[in-house]
Parts: C-alpha cells; sequence; structure tokens
C-alpha cells in the first residue's frame, strides 16, 4: 500500500510512524533542558541559530524558563509541569558530557526509566565510548544536527539500537534540498530512524542576516521564512516515493499552539493560585495593587483588605520579586476605586505561568 503524508494531532505532517520524541513535545509533556549557550561549530550555522542572544555564547543552563543553579532545580521544573520526558539541548550538549550523562541519570532516577529523553547533537565530539555511556545512562533518542560525516555515529545507533534521527531547518535552496536527500540516504538501512524538518524561522537576532542572505518573512506571519513550508512538503512527497524512512516536518504552528502552549496549561494548572485564573492559552490572569512598598507595607495593606474589606485569605498574596499585592481580579475590580483612593495603582495582568513570568497584557483599572 503506498504511504501518504499524514496530519498529525499537532497540525504537523508525517510519513510513517511520528518519532517518539515528538509525540511527547506536541502534547506538552517535554521538559526542554538546555545544557549551554556554547558551541564549537558556531561559523556554520550562526547564520540562522535561533538560540535567544541571553543564552548564545554563554555557558548557562536552563529548564525550561527557570535558570538551573543546582541539579534539584531540573527535577522541581520536570515536577511542576508534569514532565513525561526531556529533550537536552543546547548549543552543543557534548561539549560537556559529563553534565549531559549525569542529567540523564537524574532525571532517569528521578522519573523512572520510562521517561523519555532525547538529545539533540552535531556529533562531533560523539566517540563510541561516548555512545554507549550515553545508552547506558538512559538516552532514548538521539538527532543529529550534522556539519561532518556521522556515517560512524549512524552505525553505532544501528547496533545499539537506539532511535536516531536527523533534524535540521527545512532551509528553501536547491543546495539544502540536495543536503537533506542526501541525509535521508543515510538513514535508509537503520531501523527506528527519521527525519525531522522543522519550519525555517526569523528571529530577532538572526533576521537581518537572514535578509541580507535573500530570505523574506512569509506573507501573514510573524516568524515563518517564505517557501520552506513548500519545500518541507516538496520533501516529504519525495521521501514518500523514494525511500522507506520515517519523514517528519514541524511547522511554527506546532511549536506554538500544541507544544508550548500544552506545556504552558501542563505547568499553570500546578502552579496557580486560587487568585489566578488559568486561560485556554495557559497563560495566568490575576489582579495586582501596586505602590512604593517594602515587606511591611505589603503585610499591612493585605491584612487591612482581609480584615476590613472581606476578602478571603486565599484570594490575596504578596508578591515579593515584583513588589506587589497579587489579587483575584473580579475582586479587585470591586476595590479599584477605594484603592485609587487611597495612592495605589490596581491592574490586570496575564503572564506566562514560567518561572520568568513573563508578563505579556497590562490593563490599568
Amino acid at each position: 500500500m503506498p504511504r501518504r503524508i499524514k496530519e498529525t494531532a499537532g497540525k504537523s505532517l508525517v510519513i510513517g510512524k511520528l518519532p517518539t520524541g515528538c509525540k511527547f513535545c506536541i502534547k506538552g509533556q517535554k521538559l526542554v533542558l538546555f545544557v549551554t549557550g556554547l558551541c564549537n561549530k558556531p561559523n556554520d550555522c550562526s547564520w540562522y541559530c535561533p538560540i535567544s542572544e541571553k543564552k548564545k555564547d554563554n555557558d548557562i543552563i536552563y529548564a525550561n524558563e527557570l535558570q538551573v543553579t543546582e541539579d534539584t532545580d531540573i527535577v522541581h521544573e520536570a515536577e511542576l509541569m508534569d514532565a513525561k520526558g526531556a529533550g537536552i539541548t543546547g548549543g552543543e550538549p557534548l561539549l560537556f558530557p559529563q553534565r549531559v550523562l549525569r542529567y540523564i541519570h537524574l532525571l532517569k532516577e528521578s522519573f523512572g526509566q520510562r521517561f523519555h529523553i532525547h538529545l539533540y547533537t552535531n556529533g562531533v565530539f560523539l566517540t563510541r565510548e561516548l555512545f554507549s555511556q550515553l545508552i547506558e545512562a538512559g538516552l532514548d533518542e538521539l538527532r543529529f544536527h550534522p556539519f561532518n560525516d556521522i556515517n560512524e555515529q549512524l552505525k553505532w545507533a544501528d547496533e545499539f539500537g537506539l532511535d536516531v534521527g536527523i533534524e535540521v531547518p527545512a532551509i528553501p535552496t536547491a543546495d539544502y534540498i540536495n543536503i537533506i536527500k542526501c541525509f535521508v540516504r543515510l538513514l535508509e538501512n537503520i531501523d527506528g530512524s527519521f527525519i525531522n524538518l522543522n519550519e525555517f524561522e526569523f528571529t530577532e537576532l538572526q533576521a537581518s542576516e537572514l535578509k541580507r542572505r535573500g530570505f523574506v518573512l512569509k506573507e501573514g506571519t510573524f516568524a515563518a521564512v517564505q517557501g520552506s513550508e513548500s519545500t518541507a512538503i516538496e520533501l516529504l512527497d519525495w521521501v514518500r516515493i523514494n525511500s522507506n524512512i520515517t519523514a517528519h516536518y514541524c511547522p511554527i504552528i506546532t511549536k506554538d499552539q500544541f507544544q508550548l502552549k500544552n506545556r504552558l496549561l501542563r505547568r499553570a494548572k500546578n502552579v496557580a493560585e486560587p487568585f489566578e485564573e488559568v486561560t485556554e492559552d495557559g497563560l495566568l490572569i490575576k489582579g495586582v495593587i501596586k505602590s512604593d512598598f517594602s515587606r511591611e507595607p505589603l503585610n499591612k495593606l493585605r491584612n487591612r483588605l482581609i480584615r476590613e474589606f472581606n476578602v478571603p485569605p486565599k484570594y490575596i498574596g504578596i508578591n515579593l520579586e515584583k513588589n506587589r499585592l497579587e489579587i483575584s481580579g473580579w475582586i479587585l475590580k470591586e476595590l479599584s476605586s477605594t484603592l485609587k483612593e487611597m495612592g495605589y495603582t490596581c491592574g490586570i495582568v496575564e503572564e506566562y505561568p514560567t518561572a520568568d513570568a513573563l508578563e505579556v497584557l497590562y490593563i490599568p483599572l
């Protein structure tokens, strides 16, 4: 029976069996474990690398949006989002192989052997010994972003029975299309192999360089490169006819409206306070009361609102980091006139349920 291109639950396209790591990602079940912003091959991909300016070329560690200072931070963040797996990324993670091995051991010991872990690497530092150590630690899936010959590494993956793939952006040029076809040929004799094509995207850091190279923004989008999706679909169709491997195209909409949204929803449900409303997109809405507070006035105002205005204690909290009181939005709307007469600033905020609590909307009352 001829193979066909199928749409997944996350609006991505696949030929064959969707890679296991992608199944978890689409459901928002993967912890994003960023182990370093350093890379040994920056000249090969720096012109399109989507890494943020804050992380690029810095040896810092993040579990989702939480900057990691100790290993327990990783476990705690995974618990807060009820993670079923993790994707280890960078930079080039295998610049620090012992760090990667330690984190794989940590996550497997904390959450069990069914906790699915995949690793991204360009393969330059992947020796046979390290490959064996990664598998022994519990690595489930390996994804190459290759710059050099990885034939040997792919043979090891086949020998050890590890799921292995190549993951690259769908760059809409004839030369790059031919390179991707060569990657497909490399994977054809390996059981469980796949190629992942990501929609090529503009980032704030790399936009000027992409424009200089002739790439333009796809009409009606904020980040997609014109021609990337059609290139990916063309390649999927080529794989369908000419190969037996799995091929998966992941558009920006899949990452934003499914992978990220579902991850935010999972975390929001675990971290939301009684005074916070969880939106359908996984963001948190609440009221805020601001002034030039120190800790004592914050406590005093909270106690006064509880005592004089009968605000249930569970519906009002203190945020020392942002120096404000946080309160149910519907309660604040009733009290805002009185509070403003007392000299306070009142508003409704919408923010991410993440460690950085990024604010996306503020409505003054």
